[in-house]
């Protein structure tokens, strides 16, 4: 469905020290800089950080969350403790299965530090 996900940052260093970190669980490469841009290329997808080209400051969306897929708990719990150790800040509820209508899933949401909310998901079988 999407090509890439791309979200802003004031600090570009940072956000690559910050995501480099937290999707080395998942397996992806530290990111390629470009510019004023960092990309993490897998084979399902982009996702990208840059400073705004518009030269003002960026802000985190108020309702929106990033999901990244996890192959198991254990894995969504790396990727979370990665992200904390890396500068993020844990929100919500501590990671865990939650039951909703989209079945079990198990769940590991923080902030990272631009203010961006992100969520590490694992589907229950």
């Amino acid at each position: 469905m999407f090509s890439h996900i791309m979200i802003g940052t004031n600090d570009l260093e940072r956000a690559k020290g910050f995501y480099d970190a937290l999707l080395a669980p998942l397996g992806v490469k530290p990111a390629r800089v470009d510019g004023h841009r960092i990309f993490y290329i897998t084979p399902t997808g982009v996702f990208a950080v840059s400073k705004p080209i518009n030269g003002e400051p960026a802000t985190a969306p108020n309702g929106g969350t990033i999901g990244f897929a996890c192959a198991s708990p254990e894995q969504a719990d790396a990727w979370h403790d990665a992200g904390v150790a890396a500068g993020g800040t844990s929100c919500e509820d501590p990671p865990g299965i939650r039951a909703g209508g989209m079945g079990q899933l198990y769940l590991a949401y923080l902030r990272d530090p631009d203010g961006n909310k992100l969520c590490g998901m694992h589907r229950v079988a």
